[in-house]
């Protein structure tokens, strides 16, 4: 399109100039003689023309010739950039020529991404123009599986064999090739020691403290609607501790909770900016935070026997435009190039530029060759831990739950606060807790509503939503809501007069 428009620009312009030299002067005949000399100029011109043309044609193409990829990825800027110089290279490398990724902006994390793409292929089944989806977990590839969204790609056995099958009973790669760990990450609780020590609070060690009420207020944490890996931290709260005290744990942590931020990333920065004491993080941003402000300012803790480290996945989305520059970015990523480029630090020899990435590899041999050279404390494949996390049952239920948590903990938020309020005040503070964590289904009940696909039915799905905002502003009902209440019946009941006689004097006009 490019060249075409250059050539219309050339042709135009050698257009005037053969009309400014043949129009006539003022007093002045033209002769043939003239006129044959312009016609041999016409065809220099055309020539002059014909050979601009050739010469944009050349410059256009050299300038369409790159190769696209485009993606969509909840990863921060540091990692977009890094890998996106770092393939660039190697694309040239080893196929001599350029390539151009375009990062798509959805807004939000991982569930909003996973959202737009179910959106998007509702409406476009064949392909919605995207090749990648890189970063948001594990769940949310499982989840697009299972809809038949993503499309198989198998890696070179010369790189698969180096890759570890499974961590903690739990794959790092499907069966038959749709996704992989491209990286993984650990779940766990970031502080703030000097707030802790201002407000004198002990050090959290495990989900369970943050539900304690001096730290009302004074815990951060993200919407699992928009976070994925905020869900994935509710969900191992729930598998660890079991459905039940789960529920009181996530509860009573919601109540102490500041507000709930749209990106998980936002926690660390608020924890280090004393706007918050404590919050739920993932390792790889904690850990970011502790290398700027060091470890007298800022601490991490795994909950132990209670957390897991988890796969953050890469792949290929069905009807991908550039399906073969996709299988090279895939590749890139899962070789020992991509998994460096993770572990080493920024200025080393093949890691990254500018930014520490500071994350797990997927390839155990790396963390003894890449020792002392890598912001990566810990191998998680030496963990040891009775916890099994089972990420189907966390994929089959995963909207449930985050739907379930929106609607009972976080835009009740003000009522659940109040509520807890009252209940810090109770002799019976154990029973109004317990009270205050019942939700409306069972966790059996949850995993039939799912696996019947009753979930995806927006009829019944907004019908249970109601119901279940109904059961949460029951449940959270105290003498300030009903005041409130009361407060705006005068108001209804005005209005409700006012209509009524608007429609009764209505009807005796038509009579």
């Amino acid at each position: 399109m490019l060249s075409r428009v250059c050539m219309a620009r050339v042709l135009s312009s050698n257009r005037e100039s053969k009309i400014q030299d043949r129009r006539p002067v003022p007093g002045r005949r033209i002769s043939t003689a003239k006129m044959d000399g312009s016609h041999h100029s016409e065809r220099g011109i055309l020539r002059s023309a014909f050979f601009a043309y050739f010469v944009c044609f050349v410059v256009c193409s050299s300038a369409l010739a790159a190769d696209q990829l485009v993606l969509l990825s909840p990863h921060w800027q540091g990692i977009r950039n890094e890998f996106t110089d770092a393939f660039e290279a190697y694309y040239k490398e080893t196929t001599s020529r350029e390539v151009e990724l375009q990062w798509l902006d959805v807004g939000g994390g991982g569930s909003d991404i996973t959202r737009y793409i179910e959106s998007q292929f509702s409406v476009k089944p064949e392909g919605i123009g995207v090749d990648i989806v890189f970063g948001g977990g594990i769940d949310p590839y499982t989840y697009l599986k299972e809809k038949g969204l993503l499309s198989p790609f198998k890696l070179p056995d010369s790189i698969l064999s180096q890759i570890a099958p499974s961590i903690g009973g739990v794959p790092l790669y499907d069966a038959d090739y749709t996704y992989y760990s491209a990286t993984m990450a650990g779940f766990g609780i970031i502080y703030n020691k000097p707030v802790l020590v201002k407000l004198r609070l002990p050090e959290p060690r495990t989900w369970a403290d943050l539900d304690k009420p001096e730290f009302f207020s004074w815990v951060g944490s993200a919407d699992p609607r928009k976070s994925g890996s905020a869900h994935m931290t509710y969900e191992i709260i729930l598998q660890a501790y079991g459905w039940e005290r789960g529920w009181e744990v996530l509860t009573a942590m919601a109540a102490n909770a500041r507000g709930f931020t749209a990106a998980a990333g936002q926690v660390p920065k608020d924890v280090t900016a004393g706007e918050v004491a404590c919050g739920l993080c993932i390792d790889f941003y904690a850990q970011a935070q502790v290398r700027i402000y060091g470890p007298d300012v800022i601490g991490f803790a795994y909950p132990p026997d209670l957390t897991v480290v988890n796969g953050d996945a890469i792949a290929i989305l069905k009807g991908a435009p550039n399906r073969k520059v996709a299988g090279e970015f895939v590749t890139f990523v899962m070789s020992e190039k991509g998994q460096r480029l993770f572990m080493l630090n920024r200025g080393e020899k093949g890691g990254p530029v500018s930014n520490d990435l500071g994350k797990f590899t997927v390839m155990p041999k790396l963390y003894d060759q890449l020792k002392g050279r890598t912001p990566v404390a810990v191998n998680p494949f030496e963990w040891k831990g009775s916890f099994k996390y089972d990420p189907e049952v966390g994929s089959l239920r995963r909207t449930i739950v985050d739907d379930l948590i929106g609607t009972l903990l976080i835009d009740p938020h003000r009522d659940l606060q109040a509520a807890w309020q009252r209940a810090r005040k109770s002799p019976d503070w154990q029973g109004e807790l317990k009270r205050l964590s019942v939700v409306p289904v069972t966790e059996e009940e949850a995993l039939d509503i799912a696996r019947t696909g009753l979930w995806t039915d927006p009829a019944f799905k907004n019908k249970t939503l109601k119901e279940w905002s109904d059961f949460a502003r029951e449940k959270y009902a105290g003498p300030e809501s009903l005041a409130r209440r009361f407060r705006a019946l005068p108001a209804a009941a005005a209005l409700i007069l006012t209509l009524y006689a608007a429609v009764t004097i209505r009807r005796r006009s038509r009579r």
